[in-house]
Protein backbone atom coordinates (compact mmCIF):
# COMPACT_ATOMS: atom_id res chain seq x y z
CA UNK A 1 0.00 0.00 0.00
CA UNK A 2 1.36 3.42 -0.86
CA UNK A 3 -0.51 5.60 1.64
CA UNK A 4 1.80 8.10 3.27
CA UNK A 5 1.33 10.12 6.42
CA UNK A 6 3.87 12.76 7.26
CA UNK A 7 4.83 14.69 10.39
CA UNK A 8 7.81 16.84 11.27
CA UNK A 9 9.38 16.75 14.73
CA UNK A 10 12.06 18.87 16.39
CA UNK A 11 14.14 15.85 17.36
CA UNK A 12 14.64 12.27 16.26
CA UNK A 13 13.78 10.56 19.54
CA UNK A 14 11.89 7.52 20.82
CA UNK A 15 9.21 9.91 22.09
CA UNK A 16 8.78 11.43 18.62
CA UNK A 17 8.78 7.99 16.93
CA UNK A 18 6.18 6.73 19.42
CA UNK A 19 4.02 9.81 18.88
CA UNK A 20 4.23 9.27 15.12
CA UNK A 21 3.30 5.58 15.47
CA UNK A 22 0.19 6.55 17.45
CA UNK A 23 -0.59 9.23 14.86
CA UNK A 24 -0.41 6.61 12.08
CA UNK A 25 -2.60 4.25 14.05
CA UNK A 26 -5.33 6.92 14.18
CA UNK A 27 -4.94 8.24 10.62
CA UNK A 28 -4.71 5.15 8.43
CA UNK A 29 -7.89 3.64 7.01
CA UNK A 30 -6.59 0.18 7.84
CA UNK A 31 -4.80 -1.59 10.69
CA UNK A 32 -1.03 -1.54 10.71
CA UNK A 33 0.10 -5.11 11.21
CA UNK A 34 3.87 -4.64 10.85
CA UNK A 35 6.53 -2.04 10.18
CA UNK A 36 10.16 -2.12 9.12
CA UNK A 37 12.61 -0.23 11.27
CA UNK A 38 16.33 0.32 11.28
CA UNK A 39 18.40 -0.09 14.42
CA UNK A 40 18.11 3.58 15.43
CA UNK A 41 17.72 4.46 19.10
CA UNK A 42 14.40 6.18 18.30
CA UNK A 43 12.93 2.71 17.71
CA UNK A 44 13.84 1.36 21.15
CA UNK A 45 12.12 1.25 24.54
CA UNK A 46 8.84 3.21 24.42
CA UNK A 47 8.50 2.74 20.64
CA UNK A 48 8.81 -1.04 21.07
CA UNK A 49 6.32 -0.93 23.96
CA UNK A 50 3.82 1.12 21.93
CA UNK A 51 4.20 -1.31 19.00
CA UNK A 52 3.46 -4.25 21.29
CA UNK A 53 0.38 -2.51 22.75
CA UNK A 54 -0.89 -1.76 19.23
CA UNK A 55 -0.04 -5.33 18.14
CA UNK A 56 2.33 -4.11 15.43
CA UNK A 57 5.10 -6.54 14.56
CA UNK A 58 8.52 -4.93 14.05
CA UNK A 59 10.91 -6.10 11.33
CA UNK A 60 14.46 -4.95 12.06
CA UNK A 61 16.42 -4.20 8.91
CA UNK A 62 20.13 -4.96 8.80
CA UNK A 63 22.51 -1.97 8.95
CA UNK A 64 23.23 -0.08 5.71
CA UNK A 65 20.51 -1.80 3.65
CA UNK A 66 18.44 0.92 1.92
CA UNK A 67 17.55 -1.50 -0.90
CA UNK A 68 15.42 -3.48 1.58
CA UNK A 69 13.42 -0.33 2.25
CA UNK A 70 13.05 0.80 -1.37
CA UNK A 71 9.43 1.95 -1.15
CA UNK A 72 10.21 4.25 1.76
CA UNK A 73 13.39 5.56 0.13
CA UNK A 74 11.43 6.31 -3.08
CA UNK A 75 8.62 8.03 -1.16
CA UNK A 76 11.18 10.16 0.70
CA UNK A 77 12.70 11.19 -2.62
CA UNK A 78 9.27 12.14 -3.97
CA UNK A 79 8.54 14.22 -0.86
CA UNK A 80 11.88 16.00 -1.20
CA UNK A 81 11.46 16.70 -4.93
CA UNK A 82 7.75 17.51 -5.02
CA UNK A 83 7.22 19.14 -1.64
CA UNK A 84 10.38 20.45 -0.01
CA UNK A 85 12.08 21.70 -3.19
CA UNK A 86 8.95 23.32 -4.62
CA UNK A 87 7.14 24.76 -1.59
CA UNK A 88 8.12 27.57 0.70
CA UNK A 89 8.13 25.45 3.86
CA UNK A 90 7.49 27.26 7.13
CA UNK A 91 10.07 27.19 9.90
CA UNK A 92 7.23 27.03 12.43
CA UNK A 93 6.74 23.35 13.30
CA UNK A 94 2.97 23.78 13.62
CA UNK A 95 2.69 25.48 10.21
CA UNK A 96 5.14 23.00 8.67
CA UNK A 97 2.92 20.10 9.78
CA UNK A 98 -0.16 21.87 8.39
CA UNK A 99 1.65 22.19 5.04
CA UNK A 100 2.60 18.52 5.22
CA UNK A 101 -1.06 17.58 5.76
CA UNK A 102 -2.02 19.47 2.59
CA UNK A 103 0.78 17.77 0.66
CA UNK A 104 -0.07 14.28 1.95
CA UNK A 105 -3.71 14.81 0.92
CA UNK A 106 -2.56 15.53 -2.64
CA UNK A 107 -0.12 12.59 -2.46
CA UNK A 108 -2.78 10.11 -1.27
CA UNK A 109 -5.97 11.36 -2.95
CA UNK A 110 -5.06 13.39 -6.06
CA UNK A 111 -1.68 12.31 -7.49
CA UNK A 112 -1.88 9.10 -9.60
CA UNK A 113 1.00 6.59 -9.58
CA UNK A 114 2.33 4.55 -12.45
CA UNK A 115 3.08 1.70 -10.03
CA UNK A 116 -0.63 1.66 -9.08
CA UNK A 117 -1.88 1.55 -12.70
CA UNK A 118 -2.28 5.34 -12.64
CA UNK A 119 -4.63 5.28 -9.66
CA UNK A 120 -4.23 7.34 -6.52
CA UNK A 121 -3.39 5.39 -3.34
CA UNK A 122 -6.95 6.00 -2.15
CA UNK A 123 -8.45 4.66 -5.39
CA UNK A 124 -6.12 1.69 -5.29
CA UNK A 125 -7.02 0.91 -1.67
CA UNK A 126 -10.77 1.17 -2.34
CA UNK A 127 -10.47 -1.12 -5.38
CA UNK A 128 -8.41 -3.61 -3.34
CA UNK A 129 -10.95 -3.48 -0.51
CA UNK A 130 -13.84 -4.12 -2.94
CA UNK A 131 -12.00 -7.13 -4.40
CA UNK A 132 -11.33 -8.49 -0.91
CA UNK A 133 -14.99 -8.09 -0.01
CA UNK A 134 -16.16 -9.88 -3.18
CA UNK A 135 -13.72 -12.74 -2.55
CA UNK A 136 -15.06 -13.18 0.98
CA UNK A 137 -18.62 -13.17 -0.41
CA UNK A 138 -17.72 -15.91 -2.90
CA UNK A 139 -16.36 -18.05 -0.06
CA UNK A 140 -19.59 -17.81 1.96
Amino acid sequence: MKFDELRAYKRQTATAATDFLRYLHKKFLFLIKATQIDGGSEFKDQFEEASQKLKIFLFLLPPRSPRLNGHVERANRTHREEFYVIHDVSLSLEEHNRQLEEWQYAYNYIRPYQALDYLTPNEYYRRWKKIQKSQVSLMS
